[in-house]
């Protein structure tokens, strides 16, 4: 074999050790990227983009037009605020998703294994990212309000997007440990990204859209809480004060119970509002599981770690049948 042959497959020993360097220079950059992009946590997009989808819905359904720069900027918006968020909790988190990861890999809660234990050091990275999508979020804020004149509570509204997402786990406020954090989410994806998307389209808020909202924050609220359970023999060992901590997860599993009532009865509260009642026919089954979970949580099943993935996959399902709700409902 000539000298060139061993070059080529890597047996000689100076251009072949290169390669396999470059190679193994590849695969950690790829690696890298897997992760991060893993902490940017895809799957819970949609907990802001289909409310935001549902408000500008509602606008082609009562006006029967719709910008379509403004709903494309506006979504880009709430996207890139949502990666800052969640980058920004990886990097104030003080080490409690590396330690929950540790001890229950999960399928749907926050993906704390999404990220190879090696990588969980280089926090600084996530600051960075954090920042880097926060400022383009501002600045498309800033366009939407004075370039295409949508109205004078955009910016406000964009900060107010932002705002529960930080201040969740970073401080001096770190709303996750004042048994408070969970209503602020609940409100900031449930409220916000339908009022938005309406308002960006037409610069006003109907009052039906209030009672949309929130049946759909009240899901969200216990999507939060689900996620607590999981964390909670991690939460304990870090001494943190979230809802959950301070309840006990038997209390947890009955007020999970007693949130699922609230949104039954807040959608049906909402038909009187001007919503057509046939979003009632369409909530029936998303109903009818959210009793079964809630059964589920009073008796304590969360106790096993499989009954546990299921009970968040089928409380994540609540959350999108309740939107979808609504939506089939219009149309």
């Amino acid at each position: 074999m000539t000298s060139r042959q061993l070059c080529v497959t890597g047996l000689d020993g100076n251009s072949g050790g290169k390669s396999i360097k470059l190679r193994g220079r590849n695969a950690d950059i790829n690696i890298k990227l897997s992760a991060w992009f893993g902490w940017s946590r895809p799957p819970f997009h949609t907990i802001g983009i289909i409310p935001f989808i549902l408000g500008t819905f509602l606008v082609w359904r009562l006006n029967h037009a719709i910008n379509i720069t403004i709903f494309i900027l506006g979504l880009c918006g709430i996207l890139l605020a949502m990666v800052s968020s969640y980058h920004a909790s990886l990097y104030f988190g003080n080490g409690e998703d590396e330690r929950s990861g540790l001890i229950f890999q999960r399928r749907f809660a926050v993906p704390s294994g999404a990220m190879p234990n090696s990588l969980f050091s280089d926090r600084i990275t996530s600051l960075r990212i954090s920042i880097a999508a926060i400022v383009p979020a501002l600045l498309i804020g800033l366009f939407l309000q004075f370039a295409l004149r949508t109205g004078p509570l955009t910016l406000p509204l964009c900060v107010f997007c932002a705002l529960p997402g930080f201040l969740y786990r970073t401080g001096p406020f770190h709303l996750d440990e004042t048994g408070f954090g969970e209503l602020f989410i609940g409100l900031c994806y449930g409220w916000f990204p339908t009022a938005a998307a309406f308002y960006l389209q037409r610069s006003y808020i109907p009052p039906c859209l209030h009672w949309m909202a929130l049946p759909i924050g009240l899901s969200i609220f216990n999507v939060i809480l689900l996620k607590e359970f999981h964390d909670h023999a991690a939460d304990l060992s870090l001494n943190k004060t979230n809802l959950l901590v301070r309840v006990g997860k038997t209390r947890g599993g009955i007020l999970y119970g007693l949130v699922s009532i609230l949104s039954w009865l807040a959608l049906y509260a909402s038909l009187g509002t001007g919503i057509p009642r046939k979003a009632l026919y369409f909530y029936l089954p998303v109903m009818a599981l959210s009793a079964g979970v809630s059964i589920m949580m009073a008796r304590k099943k969360y106790e096993n770690p499989l009954t546990l993935e299921l009970i968040n996959g089928c409380t994540i399902t609540v959350y999108l049948g309740t939107t979808a709700a609504y939506v089939l409902a219009f149309l």
